[in-house]
């Protein structure tokens, strides 16, 4: 079997499994953020954290328990970083210094995961398990509990009441991640991810020195890492690491796992709103978007040149030869179009236009289908862009979901999409322009400068992947992609809970013969269109300078 055949059948074999989990987890999710009823174990965090979860939120209450329990999120990372060195099961590791310690932090609690360090060298126990652990199961639950706060906008009428937080966040929680992660976790170990608490062990020599491994509770992490849609890995090479990632079988599986929450929250959308082929909608344009990407780059990584690559059947520097270049590829696109950031192959190895489309990936906004709940509710927000758009193309006022576009709804929507571009451009500008940042780049030229370009992407996005070749562990860049995190996160935020607030005060508008009919093809192509033609003008110039030059000089 060739490996663009075995890469084609891999593809099939994810998009068939996606298609069967799709609509029972969209409809249990949907259930589970209607429900009025409370689990006992759920009462028990309620009560030992003083909250009601029957009261009822307006956005700016909602937007509130947000930032408050990411705030003392960060700071209960930090401490127990700048504490590891004093805390038992710390492996013999030092205290994580204030400026990684704080990017780590702001990392973990955004559901970014970006890793400025050696996990494998830097962490123990403690701070995996009871600290970086913790934040991948609860910033995924915040995302979704914000995506539903929007949805719930779009089907309330008449009331400015969104839900409650604290409610939203327990049961995304304790019903839909644990549960999930629970049986992620039991596959993979059944397939060879280690789960251990064991120390560090020498195991043989290498290069004139001792090679060292410590083991860890991998696979668990590994399964909420990727149901999570976070990626921070265990070990330094993530998931090209035999211990999270050990077959071409897991590798699927994990796949398949930061893929399924974010496409199945578009049938919890369509339920929701009592449409279900409005979910269907915002799954074709994800789901068209994704297979253009992935066709995309197994084209850049199998269209070789030269005779090295001829023989060796694609571009397969970087890549693992257990899982080859059209398994690299699907993994490599959905990490970047999801807020993932796990890696089983090291982008910047990737030919120049592939790289460039893991770049773009991010760039999308994450949309296609994005990270567990924040995939949602940029879809959301670009729908609302394509219908005003539709809108000004005939004439009237535009609709969505019987709420109408106006000026307030328009203005918040423009802040969403325009807060992510101006902290990627402005960062990266400010890093190429003064002194000190361009020495961590590795290389120079085109090449130096997407490494830069991609690691303000990522940081500003949440998304957590790296191109590899830029030393990320210096003051600056753990300051500046730390605070690109935290403004990337939660900026987007409070204009989607302000947009979710004015919906819900409006009252429902009939549908009438000049009504856009958003559950159709026409408007999935419309907001296709819209996605691809947005962010080509915003990014364009940097892509231009970037990867789009490597690729056109190679």
């Amino acid at each position: 079997m060739g490996p663009v055949l075995a890469g084609f059948l891999q593809l099939l074999a994810l998009i068939g499994a996606l298609a069967l989990a799709y609509v029972p987890l969209g409809n249990y999710m949907a259930r589970v953020y209607s429900s009025d009823k409370h689990w006992r174990v759920e009462k028990w965090i309620y009560k030992g954290i003083g909250a009601n979860p029957d009261a009822e939120m307006r956005w700016p209450a909602y937007l509130r328990g947000v930032l408050a329990f990411s705030a003392v999120s960060v700071l209960f990372l930090y401490l127990l970083q700048r504490l590891q060195g004093v805390l038992p099961g710390s492996l013999g590791f030092s205290s994580i210094e204030p400026a990684q310690a704080f990017n780590t932090a702001a990392s973990f609690v955004t559901n970014t995961n970006w890793q400025s360090y050696y996990g494998d060298q830097a962490m123990g126990h403690v701070v995996q398990t009871a600290g970086l652990a913790v934040q991948n199961f609860v910033s995924a639950a915040v995302g979704i509990a914000v995506a539903v706060a929007l949805v719930r906008g779009f089907a309330r009428s008449r009331t400015g009441e969104l839900g409650n937080f604290w409610s939203d966040m327990v049961r995304g929680t304790i019903r839909i991640l644990l549960p999930g992660a629970f049986v992620a976790a039991i596959v993979l170990v059944a397939c060879g991810a280690i789960q251990n608490f064991s120390g560090i062990h020498e195991v043989g020599q290498f290069m004139g020195g001792h090679q060292q491994w410590n083991g860890g509770a991998v696979a668990s992490q590994e399964a909420i890492k990727e149901f999570g849609t976070n990626g921070g890995g265990y070990f330094n090479a993530n998931s090209a690491h035999p211990f999270e990632n050990p077959t071409p079988f897991t590798n699927l599986f994990e796949i398949f796992l930061l893929l399924v929450i974010p496409l199945a929250l578009t049938r919890t959308f369509g339920v929701m709103v009592g449409s279900v082929k409005q979910g269907y909608a915002i799954l074709a344009t994800m789901g068209t978007i994704w297979l253009g990407f992935v066709a995309l780059m197994m084209w850049t990584e199998f269209a070789h040149h030269g005779p090295a690559l001829q023989l060796a059947g694609g571009a397969y520097e970087g890549k693992e030869v257990r899982f080859g270049v059209g398994s690299s590829s699907i993994f490599a696109v959905s990490t970047t179009l999801t807020s993932t950031g796990a890696v089983d192959s090291f982008h910047s190895s990737f030919t120049g236009l592939g790289g460039g489309i893991t770049i773009l990936g991010m760039q999308l906004g994450e949309i296609a289908p994005g990270g567990t709940g924040s995939g949602l509710y940029g879809m959301l927000i670009m729908a609302v862009i394509a219908v005003f758009i539709a809108g000004l193309m005939v004439g009237r006022t535009p609709e969505y979901l019987g709420k109408k576009i106006g000026s307030r709804e328009i203005k918040l929507a423009a802040c969403y999409i325009l807060i992510t571009p101006a902290l990627v451009l402005i960062f990266t500008a400010a890093s190429m322009a003064l002194p000190t940042p361009p020495h961590s780049m590795l290389n120079s030229g085109a090449h130096g400068f997407s490494e830069v370009l991609y690691a303000f992407t990522s940081a500003s996005n949440n998304n957590g992947s790296a191109f590899a070749g830029l030393n990320a562990n210096t003051d600056w860049f753990n300051t500046m992609t730390g605070l690109a995190m935290l403004l990337g996160r939660f900026l987007p935020m409070i204009f989607v809970l302000a947009l979710a607030g004015s919906l819900a005060e409006q009252k429902p508008v009939p549908v009438t013969a000049g009504t856009l009919r958003t559950e159709k093809p026409l408007f999935t192509g419309l907001l296709v269109g819209a996605i691809l033609i947005i962010t080509g003008l915003t990014y364009f110039p940097a892509l231009a300078l970037g990867p789009l030059a490597e690729g056109l000089a190679s």
